[in-house]
């Protein structure tokens, strides 16, 4: 019914428009948003004999290259015009409305300065009158005031003496909460101004054989999103709910108003192919003789201290006039949301609710979906570096494209924080969430010195002995991971021996040398106990130099 409606408004409008032709109404129903722009489609319903559609009312900043038209089946398309046209009023209607507002109240402000102005030369002309009445200049002839005129006279310019005095605090006071208001939707104002002022029209001529629709899309530059993430631990089950979200937002110079919504991973401005690859030239030239070496470095040395000591260009005196001023601080320009990807292929993102985002540039979060994963989960801590201990929950990386990105967390239904979760970094999905209290970590030092070794003291050796106690106040078992960076030798001058007691289950935790690892399970007030020792054996000439990260 609402489609068959439109399109007899549509066919009317055409009839009264021209024969065959129609200014139509286009709204934007599907917006293709990558990172960083956004390609806009919009859709008039076509009726058959009609031989044009004119979509006025376009913003004009976008590029005419990435213009396309395509019809239903039935409409062949024809060449399209464009046209611009400048406008005092900003294309979007909620900026256009917010200036009008403010220079509605600025007119106010004029008109309260006006009647401000007026009420402070009736006090000028009182005060005037009132300081001449006796003085040695006033006329001589004028017949003395008796005491009623005078009380008279007197009363009545303090009366309006007052009420012009009255009438300037009154003023002072509306223009006082006219400023407030009128500060008020400026800032409104420069988060929704756009500057885009100019509009386009569209002709679109085609021929129709039967209804349909004419489809009209272009690419915009302010507009963009980037991926982000929530994911909700549930530390009883050890499930764990990831959910997909976009961050998204546009200042386009027009609302988006109820429509598809789909997200790219790629951008259609990349390369559409690698550099070509060129010819590898090598030549040879003789050595020059040393002095004229010696005199070429001389002459560029020169050259560079007298660029150096220069005095700087003087500036013109309109930009020097500029400066001279404190300038106000101006607001940032708007950038879109944007971010990087290295996957070879663009990833499609529909999302499943019409979306509606005004072009103020504010940023809202889209929900895309959700997956429910099983997770190992154990309690991770570096005492070395710092004795907490943290919750971490372990699983195969999703399938899928999965950008980098914002990461909320929460556990067991309590917000947690956020952190930068990147999957290309780890080959799995491994992610932190927040402190366990009821695990204590104590680091006890056993034994630090350094001591000479041979005959004439021609080496040193440095002794560490550390242990490690972790205790779980859990009513549980718990499983915990202790990580500790041993000492590695990168030269062949030192050397370093290492005991552990007990004996690490990984030698090199993630890949990484020297790092070693224990996978233990403690039952409920269980304390377990990690001694480590490192001997670094080097020559006494020398310094011992220690890189920890």
């Amino acid at each position: 019914m609402r489609t068959g409606y439109s399109s007899f408004l549509t066919a009317l409008a055409c009839l009264l428009f021209s024969a065959g032709a129609c200014a139509a109404r286009a709204p934007i129903t599907d917006v293709l948003l990558f990172p960083g722009g956004a390609t806009i489609t919009r859709t008039v319903q076509v009726s058959p004999g009609m031989t044009e559609a004119v979509i006025a009312g376009l913003p004009s900043g976008f590029d005419m290259q990435t213009l396309r038209a395509d019809g239903s089946p039935g409409i062949h398309i024809g060449e399209i015009v464009s046209a611009d046209a400048a406008k005092t009023e900003a294309v979007n209607p909620a900026e256009a409305s917010l200036e009008a507002r403010i220079s509605a109240l600025l007119d106010q402000q004029a008109a309260l300065d006006a009647e401000a102005k007026s009420a402070q030369m009736v006090v000028d002309y009182l005060t005037h009158v009132s300081s001449s009445e006796g003085a040695p200049g006033r006329d001589q002839h004028a017949p003395p005031l008796d005491a009623r005129t005078l009380s008279g006279v007197a009363n009545a310019m303090g009366t309006e003496a007052g009420r012009a005095l009255a009438k300037i605090q009154r003023i002072a006071v509306q223009k006082r909460e006219i400023g407030k208001r009128a500060e008020a939707l400026q800032r409104d104002l420069a988060r929704l101004r756009t500057g885009t002022r100019d509009t386009r029209t569209l002709t679109v001529n085609f021929t129709a054989q039967r209804a349909g629709t004419l489809a009209v899309s272009y690419q915009v530059s302010n507009a963009g999103w980037r991926p982000a993430y929530r994911a909700s631990l549930n530390s009883e089950t050890s499930r764990l709910e990831l959910e997909r979200k976009a961050i998204i937002s546009q200042k386009t110079g027009e609302d988006w108003s109820n429509v598809h919504l789909t997200l790219l991973t790629s951008q259609p401005q990349e390369a559409a192919g690698g550099r070509e690859p060129q010819p590898w030239l090598v030549s040879w030239q003789a050595q020059m003789a040393g002095m004229a070496v010696g005199a070429l470095m001389a002459d560029k040395r020169e050259a560079a201290q007298l660029r150096k000591n220069a005095p700087a260009p003087a500036k013109p005196l309109a930009e020097a006039a500029a400066t001279a001023d404190e300038a106000e601080p101006e607001e940032e320009p708007y950038a879109p949301p944007t971010f990087e990807t290295r996957n070879m292929f663009a990833t499609r993102f529909d999302v499943p609710a019409r979306t509606s985002l005004p072009a103020d540039g504010r940023e809202v979060a889209v929900a895309l979906n959700k997956q429910d994963i099983a997770v190992k989960q154990y309690l991770q801590t570096a005492p070395r570096q710092d004795p907490a201990v943290y919750v971490t929950a372990e699983a195969d990386t999703p399938e899928g494209d999965w950008p980098a990105g914002n990461m909320q967390l929460f556990r067991d239904g309590s917000y947690i924080g956020n952190s930068e979760w990147n999957p290309q970094a780890k080959e799995r999905l491994v992610l932190a969430f927040g402190r366990d209290d009821q695990i204590n970590v104590a680091v006890i030092p056993l034994k630090t010195d350094t001591a000479s070794s041979g005959v004439i003291a021609k080496r040193r050796q440095k002794k560490i002995a550390t242990a490690f106690t972790i205790a779980n106040h859990h009513p549980r078992p718990v499983s915990v991971l202790v990580v500790e960076p041993s000492p590695v030798a990168t030269s062949d001058e030192v050397k370093v021996r290492t005991a552990f007691d007990p004996k690490p289950t990984s030698a090199t935790w993630e890949d990484k040398r020297g790092v070693v690892a224990w996978e233990m399970k403690l039952a409920p007030k269980q304390t377990a106990r990690i001694k480590t020792e490192y001997e670094i054996d080097y020559p006494n000439e020398g310094n011992l130099i220690e890189q920890r990260y």
